[in-house]
């Protein structure tokens, strides 16, 4: 791998930001749209269970019904791809399972050479069972995937908008989410800043460096 220098990374960072009006003519080229999901795909999860879907909304009818249920924000109709963010609900046993599948068919390895990690991974699910924060700590896990989303998404000079205003339990149904066992938590909308955009210019607000990192 050839790092790219910090310049560039800071550089990127300080030219994101949540973008409020997209210009509706500009889409994202296939290769680089293929690129932010594979970011996606790769993000980081707790013992990488990948608790998660992300759902890439292309049908008009349905991307035209979002506005309404997302506080009025156009975001949904303007920008270049929507994605919404969901967590599986009551993560299983056979979740975990299939996921160790997963790990033996990707790594070569048999199923019995991970029981200690299966056994590992069913404690803290057990756990998090019975104290009832299952759900949260899965819903949590999805927002490693949008930081990494966005953070590629800006390093290929896309813009984006977080968007946790919505009425998920309105996308779950216009999605067919809850029959699939999943919950949306957070949407991503993806595209090109629009030169109307007033937010656009306006300087990046942040507390200084010393009262948020702190050397210990």
């Amino acid at each position: 791998m050839q790092p790219i220098s910090k310049n560039t990374l800071s550089e990127a960072l300080h030219w994101r930001y949540a973008t409020k009006k997209f210009d509706a003519t500009r889409k994202i080229p296939a290769d680089q749209w293929e690129a932010i999901e594979e970011a996606m795909l790769l993000a980081p999860s707790s013992f990488g269970l990948q608790p998660w879907r992300f759902i890439v909304v292309a049908n008009r009818e349905l991307l035209a019904k979002f506005p309404a249920i997302s506080w009025g924000q156009t975001q949904p109709v303007e920008c270049s791809h929507y994605v919404v963010f969901a967590y599986r609900e009551g993560l299983s046993v056979a979740d975990v399972d299939r996921f160790v599948d997963r790990i033996a068919e990707v790594r070569g390895v048999s199923k019995e050479s991970l029981e200690g990690y299966r056994g590992f991974m069913l404690g803290s699910h057990k756990a998090a069972s019975e104290n009832g924060t299952l759900n949260d700590w899965c819903a949590r896990q999805v927002y490693l995937a949008i930081g990494q989303a966005m953070t590629a998404a800006a390093l290929l000079g896309i813009d984006t908008c977080p968007m946790e205003g919505i009425e998920a339990s309105k996308y779950d149904a216009l999605l067919g989410l809850e029959a699939e066992g999943y919950a949306s938590v957070c949407t991503v909308a993806f595209g090109y800043r629009s030169v109307e955009d007033k937010h656009s210019g306006q300087a990046k607000v942040r507390y200084a460096h010393s009262e948020v990192i702190k050397h210990v």
